[in-house]
């Protein structure tokens, strides 16, 4: 009976639960990684730094529970659930370091290869990595725990060229917006895949997205304060994902009036 309902929940056929890949999806997705890393900042300084992290974890879960109630993408729940999943996946990556003394190089690489275990084990069960694929719980959960692994690995990577390369706030900036212009060359004039090019630029914005936090919040760069910065991001956030909800701009096609009902997944 157990192996039935199993068998039934992870090829339940759903709407697609990913926004499409727009312009739209690139700037909410930059603006929460860098809420995400201004957010954990804050609330480790204001907070007991434990305290923080659980408050993260329940937050976390709780965005990541309504995420799945829903059977189609819902723009507030969607990307309620990344920025909640930038917040705590800055905190796994902070507490390897500062809580465990871990160097940055080796969050990193622990991280990315996280991440590569994660795609693997997701290609060989479900025979794809597109998030066009995702229409069933079971494909869900490789994509968050996909997404959960970038936003920690960006955190590390973006640490790792500040503070163990000496490059600080403003040179990390600069170097993760040369390194995301690979993915986009890529993709419009070599010919690179679609879904190696929207993966390679997915991990790339947590980077670029958590060192202009960094800059703007704290004293080495603008030092705004990241309390400031945090209401700043998720103001825009708010703005930007209010105005998608009532435009549809960003609804997958299986959701648009008058588009085709999709057939049942397949793994």
């Amino acid at each position: 009976m157990d192996r039935t309902l199993h068998r039934f929940a992870s090829s339940r056929h759903t709407y697609s639960k990913v926004p499409e890949v727009t312009a739209w999806f690139w700037l909410v997705k930059a603006l929460t990684t860098a809420m995400g890393e201004s957010t954990s900042d804050w609330l480790v300084h204001a907070l007991v730094p434990e305290i923080a992290v659980v408050l993260g974890a329940i937050a976390f879960a709780v965005a990541i529970y309504i995420q799945f109630t829903k059977d189609r993408y819902i723009p507030w729940c969607y990307w309620f659930a990344v920025a909640m999943v930038g917040v705590f996946g800055t905190m796994c990556a902070d507490v390897l370091h500062v809580g465990l003394g871990v160097p940055y190089i080796a969050s990193t690489i622990f991280y990315a290869i996280v991440l590569a275990v994660v795609f693997r084990t997701w290609y060989r069960t479900e025979g794809t990595l597109s998030i066009h694929s995702i229409t069933t719980p079971r494909r869900e959960v490789f994509y968050w725990a996909a997404v959960l692994a970038t936003f920690a690995l960006g955190t590390a990577a973006g640490d790792l060229t500040a503070y163990t390369f000496g490059l600080g706030y403003f040179g990390s900036i600069w170097l993760f917006a040369a390194i995301i212009s690979i993915p986009a060359i890529g993709y419009f004039r070599l010919g690179m895949g679609s879904i190696l090019s929207f993966w390679f630029a997915y991990v790339v914005t947590r980077p670029l997205g958590a060192s202009v936090a960094d800059w703007l919040g704290k004293p080495e760069g603008v030092g705004l304060g990241s309390g400031l910065v945090s209401l700043l991001f998720a103001g825009a956030i708010a703005l930007i994902v209010r105005h998608l909800a009532r435009t549809g701009k960003d609804t997958p096609a299986d959701q648009e009036i008058g588009g085709a009902v999709p057939e049942p997944a397949t793994p």
